[in-house]
C-alpha cells in the first residue's frame, strides 16, 4: 500500500446483488438495470479499429543462446509501446486451450443453484468464489460479467472448496493449465529483465516460488444495450504481468493506446500477455501498464480466463535502482501489498498506480 494512502477509509463491501445470469433467467435482463448502466459516453463502438498488437515467439525467448538481439529488440518494443503481446509457441497445444476454453463454458452453463455452491464471502473479505462486482459505494457502476475467482499458486493459498466438482475434470485441468503458465511466466520474466539489460532473474527472484498467481474466470452474456454497459470498465492490472486466454470466436477485449481504443484480434492458439502496473513500477515507467476494457456483444456470450501474477503481499515494490540515475529520476514511491488498495480504486474509476507516484 502507498504511504500516501493509509488514510483511505475503508468503505463497505458487499456482493452484487443477482449475477448477470440470473437478471437474464428472471427476464430482468431486457430492461438493464440503473447500476448497469454508463452515464458518461457510449462505451460501445462498432467502429473501433482493430490493430495487430506484436506477436512473440516464446521458443526464441527459452534459452540465451537462441535469443537474438533483433529477437530482444522486438520484445522490448512491445512492453514499452504496447504493454501487451500476443506469445505463441508457449508449450500447449490448440487443443488443450480448447479443453480449457470448454471447461469455463460448462461451468457457467450450470444452474443456477450448483454455481451458488461456490459463492465468494464477501463478509470475510475474500476474493476466491463465484460472484460478480463486489460494490464499495452505492453510486458505483457495475460490470456486465459474471466471475469464479481462484487462487492457485502459492499452493497452500488454494481454497479447493471454491474448485467446481463439476466438470469432472476441472481440478486436474486447471491443475495441468497453472503449472503450464508458471513456465511461461518465468520465461517472460526472464526475458523482460534481459530486454532492460538487468540480471536476468530479478523478475523472477521477486515474484518467485511464493509468488500469486490468481484465475479469474469470465462469463460476459449477451446485452440488448452493448452502448450504455461494460463488461469490465477501464482499468490496468495490478500485477506483475498478466497472461490472458481469450475466447476463440468472439471479441471483446479493447486497448487504450494514444488516447485511442482498438480492438484486440483474436489468434486462437496464442495467450495474450500484458504488462501490469508493479512491472510499470519496477522499471520505473519504462515498461507500460495498459489500460483496457471489455464490450459487450449484443447476440453472444463470451468467455476467457486470466492469470494474475504477483509477488508475494509483503514484498516491497519500488523502482529497480539500476533504472534510476540522473537522466531518469525515481518516478514511483516504495509500495507494499498494493493490490490491497486495487479494486477500490478500479470500482472509483481511477488507477491505483497514480497512489504510488511520487
Amino acid at each position: 500500500m502507498a504511504e500516501s494512502s493509509s488514510t483511505i477509509a475503508k468503505p463497505k463491501i458487499e456482493l452484487g446483488s443477482k449475477t448477470v445470469q440470473e437478471l437474464l433467467l428472471l427476464d430482468e435482463g431486457e430492461q438493464v438495470p440503473e447500476k448497469y448502466i454508463h452515464k458518461v459516453g457510449a462505451p460501445y463502438a462498432s467502429s473501433v479499429q482493430l490493430k495487430d498488437i506484436p506477436v512473440i515467439d516464446l521458443g526464441l525467448l527459452l534459452t540465451p543462446s537462441s535469443i537474438t538481439q533483433q529477437h530482444l529488440d522486438n520484445f522490448r518494443s512491445a512492453l514499452t509501446t504496447w504493454g501487451c503481446f500476443q506469445v505463441i509457441n508457449h508449450g500447449m497445444t490448440p487443443e488443450f486451450l480448447d479443453k480449457v476454453r470448454e471447461m469455463t463454458k460448462q461451468f457457467f452453463a450450470l444452474p443456477v443453484e450448483e454455481k451458488q455452491k461456490y459463492l465468494r464471502h464477501v463478509q470475510v473479505n475474500d476474493i476466491q468464489g463465484y460472484g460478480n462486482d463486489t460494490v464499495f459505494s452505492e453510486q458505483q457502476t457495475l460490470d456486465w460479467s459474471d466471475r469464479l475467482y481462484l487462487s492457485v499458486y502459492p499452493e497452500e493459498h488454494r481454497e479447493l472448496k471454491f474448485w467446481p466438482q463439476n466438470p469432472k475434470s476441472f481440478s486436474e485441468t486447471l491443475d495441468q493449465y497453472t503449472t503450464k503458465l508458471q513456465v511461461v511466466t518465468k520465461t517472460v520474466l526472464e526475458a523482460m529483465a534481459r530486454s532492460l539489460n538487468l540480471d536476468v532473474n530479478c523478475f523472477w527472484d521477486l515474484y518467485g516460488e511464493q509468488g500469486k498467481m490468481d484465475l479469474r474466470f469470465n462469463f460476459y452474456p449477451p446485452c440488448s444495450r452493448p452502448d450504455v454497459v461494460l463488461g469490465v470498465k477501464p482499468h490496468a492490472d495490478s500485477s506483475l504481468i498478466t497472461l490472458l486466454l481469450q475466447d476463440k470466436q468472439v471479441e471483446g477485449l479493447q486497448f487504450l493506446k494514444d488516447d485511442q481504443w482498438f480492438r484486440a484480434p483474436i489468434i486462437p492458439e496464442a495467450l495474450l500477455i500484458n504488462v501490469g502496473d508493479q512491472a510499470e513500477i519496477l522499471s520505473n515507467g519504462i515498461l507500460k501498464s495498459p489500460v483496457h476494457r471489455v464490450v459487450i456483444n449484443p447476440d453472444t456470450e463470451r468467455i476467457s480466463l486470466a492469470a494474475f501474477c504477483m509477488p508475494e503481499s509483503d514484498k516491497e515494490i519500488e523502482p529497480l535502482e539500476s533504472l534510476v540515475n540522473e537522466s531518469t529520476p525515481r518516478l514511483y514511491k516504495k509500495m507494499k501489498n498494493y493490490e490491497s488498495i486495487y479494486f477500490e480504486y478500479y470500482q472509483q474509476g481511477r488507477r491505483p498506480i497514480e497512489a504510488s507516484k511520487i
